[in-house]
């Protein structure tokens, strides 16, 4: 079985290289990130590749991806769900949190490059991506998953969207710091829903089936930062046997036998943020086994029943999930800590004095 165990200031800059490089070969002239060549592509997705890219110092490829991304969004700051060869596949919800990590991705990048210039010029997207999500959040601080076509909320709600949307929060916060922007209703909207997402489980899947057989939806409060220190690990021991297969991943599903790399690389870092740096490495090593060695893409998943790679995709958000797995146990980059520790900057001097001249 292939391996790679990791420690701090040892990034595996030469094996990933060609992981970096399949994510270029499938990065289009305008920008673009699809899953894989010929495929379609999406807003979160194709931000998580370039997140990859920014670790890897590809820094201008990652910079055209976020100039792609303004250049898609509509006039109400969202974007559809999904694109092929820069047309919506279709037109009928946007996602709440797929519009939401933008600013995860350009906060990042930001936390790499320090490229204020490009901090500048994306503002604006990052602005009208948030107001939009913030629409959207309900009176007892959920934020609904989608809107339809006509942009009325689908009033519901997922854990792992919202536990996205809450990462993506502090992030657009500290843009707006940074650039002395007064948004002090980003930082309420960030606190309505954390203590919405701790306290009052109610408030999601009220319409359909719960999602607690998702993976996701038990380490993506930890990876977000809904859970920090003892509450975490309690969470991970909870349903580790669950959702943990030993030597292979993580489960997407847990009454499926399949395990996906990039929900194992979410997990590997969810598990530093819990303080289980021992768990997180091994799990992380158990993952290049589904590495194609001659192009550097990663499978998407292994279903081990049948033994097969399912299905016959390798994703270049898998292989951005894979380098930021490497950075946050490397701490290769300043942006490794972004998913292991809450860090919401102090509100910006320039939006106190404004409050005050106001007041």
């Amino acid at each position: 079985m292939d391996s790679l165990l990791l420690s701090k200031g040892i990034f595996p800059e030469t094996f990933l290289r060609k992981t970096v490089d399949y994510i270029l070969s499938v990065q289009q002239d305008n920008g673009c990130i699809p899953w894989f060549v010929g495929g379609k592509a999406d807003p979160w997705d194709h931000t998580e590749a370039a997140m990859g890219l920014s670790i890897a110092g590809e820094c201008e490829a990652a910079e055209k991806a976020y100039q792609w991304l303004q250049q898609a969004q509509l006039a109400d700051g969202s974007w559809y769900a999904n694109y092929q060869d820069g047309e919506p596949l279709y037109c009928e919800k946007r996602e709440t949190n797929f519009v939401a990590y933008v600013a995860t991705g350009v906060w990042h990048h930001y936390l790499i490059s320090q490229n204020r210039g490009f901090l500048l010029r994306v503002w604006p997207m990052v602005e009208k991506a948030m107001e939009f999500v913030l629409r959207n959040q309900a009176p007892t601080g959920e934020v609904y998953w989608a809107v339809s076509e006509e942009g009325a909320p689908l009033r519901d709600a997922l854990i792992t969207g919202c536990s996205s949307v809450y990462k993506s929060l502090e992030c657009a916060v500290n843009i707006a710091t940074v650039l002395d922007q007064d948004k002090a209703a980003w930082r309420t909207g960030y606190h309505r829903l954390g203590k919405t997402l701790r306290h009052h489980p109610e408030c999601f899947d009220r319409t359909w089936e719960s999602k607690e057989r998702y993976s996701m939806d038990w380490f993506y409060p930890i990876l977000a930062g809904v859970y920090r220190g003892s509450e975490a690990k309690s969470r991970i021991q909870e349903r580790w046997e669950t959702f943990v297969k030993k030597d292979m991943g993580c489960l997407c599903v847990s009454d499926e036998p399949w395990v996906t790399v990039a929900e194992s690389c979410e997990l590997t870092m969810a598990l530093l943020a819990a303080g289980e740096r021992t768990k997180a490495i091994s799990l992380y090593g158990w993952l290049h086994q589904w590495r194609d060695g001659d192009d550097g893409g990663y499978w998407t998943g292994y279903q081990y029943v049948e033994n097969i790679i399912w299905p016959e995709e390798k994703t270049t958000w898998t292989a951005g999930a894979i380098l930021l797995a490497a950075d946050a146990i490397t701490e290769h980059t300043p942006a490794a800590r972004l998913f292991l520790e809450n860090n919401l900057l102090p509100e910006a001097q320039v939006a106190q004095a404004a409050r005050e001249v106001r007041a």
